[in-house]
């Protein structure tokens, strides 16, 4: 009985020996829990990066391609018989070029152009010199640019202002015309040049992504009337409806 007690004692001694290491590995598997939830406190940050990475590589709609509307018309109409022939005879009397002078483009589906000029001789009454001229822009939509109708809208300011710097411009008068495209400007003048008083009608036109520039002028010659700046106006106007109207059945 007295030798169970050494046995006894020395199974206390090892039970509390014992309970610092389990207090050790407690402390390390609370440790390791921390470290766990340290852990899966990097993991969510890891979570977070890789979500932010993902994000980051994706396009923001800036850096994104930009989208826009597609140019209206694909085609130009063939310049020199965008007008019909009884409108520039009737314009253009005695036309050295009845059919007209094409203007040099080196890509006839983006710009184009076309005139017409003669002097029509009355004798004793004098002579009515008459030129008619008219120009097509095709604007492609573009990425980087913005759409060919927006595009053929910058221009049409840029052009007007052209038209409106004429040196020795003078009576010059704007004003929007309408029934013409999607819209349309109109500017008169008169000039003085060889010795005689011209008159000008210019009128400007977008019609979806295309520019049509008509310019018509007239004078008299040898005590001949000028001619008024309604005659010039009508006949302007007359020719650059049948031109816009060429562009829309050219792309049917």
């Amino acid at each position: 009985m007295q030798r169970s007690a050494p046995r006894t004692r020395l199974t206390r001694i090892l039970a509390c020996a014992a309970v610092p290491v389990m207090l050790v590995v407690a402390g390390c598997s609370s440790d390791s829990g921390d470290s766990g939830g340290s852990g899966t406190t990097q993991g969510q940050g890891q979570g977070q990066d890789k979500t932010s990475a993902s994000a980051s590589a994706t396009p923001s709609p800036s850096q994104s391609t930009k989208t826009v509307e597609p140019a209206r018309f694909a085609k130009l109409p063939e310049v020199c018989k965008s007008i019909s022939a009884k409108t520039t005879a009737s314009l253009v009397p005695k036309a050295k070029t009845k059919n007209g002078t094409p203007a040099v483009s080196s890509d006839l589906t983006s710009r184009g152009g076309c005139s017409w000029n003669g002097l029509d001789d009355k004798g004793v009454k004098g002579s009515q010199y008459r030129w008619l001229d008219v120009s097509f822009y095709r604007y492609e939509s573009d990425a980087a640019l913005g759409s060919g109708q927006e595009r053929a809208k910058e221009n049409l300011a840029k052009e007007l202002a052209k038209v409106q710097e004429t040196p020795g411009a003078k009576k010059l008068k704007t004003v929007t015309a309408t029934g013409i495209g999607d819209e349309a400007k109109t500017v008169t003048y008169q000039l003085r040049k060889t010795d005689e008083d011209f008159v000008y009608t210019s009128i400007l036109v977008r019609t979806g992504n295309v520019l049509v520039l008509l310019s018509y002028n007239g004078a008299g010659y040898a005590g001949a009337e000028t001619p008024s700046e309604k005659t010039i106006t009508n006949g302007a106007g007359s020719a650059v409806k049948e031109a816009v109207a060429a562009v829309a059945a050219a792309n049917k």
